[in-house]
């Protein structure tokens, strides 16, 4: 007898689901892939270096349930040898490098329920968006299954659709080797910013400050340090300076 073989299984994709505030937790998780990658304690740690000797801890919920915000994100990151970089959504999704880019993290807002009651509350959500086996997945921990979102090119109108909000915040995470070099961007992509970004900077000089085209991190919805000051931040402390 002839036995058949799937020649396209399922693949094995490793989803944790929500539990308390923890979505960032779960994002990191489900972006690595592995079960354990990090623990809650081990943000609660990275809460503590980032902000040492206060009573109230501004990187997390103050009941400690959770609810990390993105620096905890970035340094949890950096200590697996990647970074997180803020993609602007004035740019077109198209001009991402997706060969050079480990996955996504998206931040979009979302409402508090206690129990089947809706809280007049709003609390910021984690989703991690990455590549399996040629397909790309949503692996939201609010969703009972991971969402299967498609090729390259159902990834690039997703995240055009996504992005349309103001409330929603891209994160691409990548290795700190492909984001000292910004190989995340097309090439092609990138020449054109950086003649752009030059063509800013002389218009500028002439220019109010108010008009500056740089993005101010002030008005973000999602507090933000600069990855170095992160990084600074954290080997302060681990050499006990």
């Amino acid at each position: 007898m002839n036995e058949i073989y799937d020649m396209n299984p399922k693949p094995t994709i490793y989803h944790e689901k929500q539990v308390k505030e923890l979505c960032a937790l779960h994002a990191l998780n489900n972006l690595f892939q592995t079960r354990g990658t990090f623990s809650k304690s081990e943000l609660d740690s990275i809460c503590s270096r980032l902000s040492p000797n206060v009573w109230i801890n501004p990187h997390r919920s103050m009941l400690g349930l959770g609810n990390y915000d993105i620096n905890v994100i970035m340094a949890a990151l950096q200590k697996k040898g990647c970074e997180a970089v803020w993609f602007d959504k004035r740019k077109d999704p198209g001009c991402l490098d997706l060969s050079n880019i480990c996955g996504f993290i998206l931040n979009v807002p979302s409402d508090y329920k206690l129990g089947f009651v809706m809280l007049p509350l709003r609390r910021r959500h984690w989703i991690t968006i990455r590549q399996i086996q040629g397909n790309f997945y949503n692996l939201d921990s609010k969703l009972e299954a991971p969402q299967l979102i498609g090729r390259s090119i159902d990834l690039i109108a997703y995240l055009k659709e996504q992005l349309d909000s103001k409330e929603k915040e891209l994160f691409v995470v990548v290795s700190k080797e492909v984001e000292e070099k910004q190989l995340w961007m097309n090439q092609y992509a990138l020449q054109n910013n950086i003649q752009h970004t030059n063509t800013n900077h002389q218009q500028n000089h002439c220019d109010s400050p108010d008009s500056a085209s740089e993005y101010d991190y002030r008005n973000r919805d999602v507090e933000c340090l600069k990855v170095t000051e992160v990084r600074n931040c954290m080997v302060r402390r681990e050499n006990g300076s």
